[in-house]
């Protein structure tokens, strides 16, 4: 999905929140880590998945599983990626329209014409729209991704241990 050697998977770190959701299909069941459940929506779009960090983080990407297949028209086909300091004052980021998603769908959070990453304690995925103009939706896993920290760079350090035996002397107590 993802380089892991540059990214690292942050959204343990959030609470997570939906506008709606039908009685066994939660919130909960976008992060359990199975691709065979989904969260699903229950009521007028736009859909919203709130994702809120406890202090500002660095984002790079965010990942969504999704699968047209088996969901038709339950599946998003227009989606709008928000951030901000909280629900009140999120910007647009990326909206992103997809055709028939199978699978990992992947959307860039680095702001546009900058090399800097997108710095935010709330992130927001909301659905527009559906295929074949459907009410509710379906999204089967999100994932969020932010820069990983090389604890050797405030040393002026380039090169970065790739064991754990080696990894184990990389900082000083």
């Amino acid at each position: 999905m993802t380089d892991s050697r540059s990214n690292r998977e942050i959204g343990k770190l959030a609470v997570w929140t939906v506008t709606s959701a039908k009685p066994g299909n939660g919130v909960e069941l976008l992060r359990d880590g199975r691709e065979d459940t989904y969260w699903q929506s229950d009521g007028s779009q736009p859909h919203l998945v709130n994702i809120q960090f406890q202090k500002k983080v660095r984002l790079q990407e965010l990942a969504i599983n999704l699968d047209y297949k088996l969901d038709e028209s339950y599946t998003p086909n227009k989606i709008s990626v928000r951030a901000g300091t909280s629900v009140h004052d999120l910007k647009e980021i990326r909206v992103v329209e997809l055709n028939e998603p199978i699978g990992w769908v992947k959307v860039p959070l680095q702001p546009p014409y900058s090399s800097d990453n997108l710095k935010a304690y709330c992130m927001q995925l909301a659905i527009l729209s559906n295929h074949q103009n459907g009410r509710d939706t379906h999204v089967r896993q999100i994932k969020v991704f932010g820069p990983r920290h090389d604890v050797l760079q405030p040393l002026g350090q380039e090169i970065g241990f790739t064991t754990v035996e080696l990894s184990q002397f990389a900082t000083i107590r």
